[in-house]
């Protein structure tokens, strides 16, 4: 009896095999960016979308967008805008 190099298996479960190997890893891959989401600037923690605007004018401050005065300005009148909406 003789088998053939691949031991009988032909190229379609080769193909199918890849496939599935392809799909396994792309899952894994998915499901660890779901599990450990970044936010933007690459700094693991909150999705972006989920941070304050007191986070943001922070995030502002530290890389040097805006000085300490425009920072208090800005600052109060979120602070006044939150208070006028409760």
């Amino acid at each position: 009896m003789m088998f053939g190099w691949d031991g009988g298996m032909g190229t379609g479960w080769w193909v199918l095999m890849i496939l599935v190997w392809v799909v396994l890893i792309a899952l894994v891959v998915w499901a660890i960016a779901r599990l450990f989401p970044t936010r933007p600037d690459g700094e693991p923690g909150r999705p972006a979308d989920r941070d304050t605007p007191q986070d943001i004018l922070d995030r502002r401050l530290a890389r040097g967008e805006i000085d300490v005065d425009e920072y208090a300005r800005l600052r109060e009148a979120l602070t006044g805008a939150q208070e006028a909406r409760r």
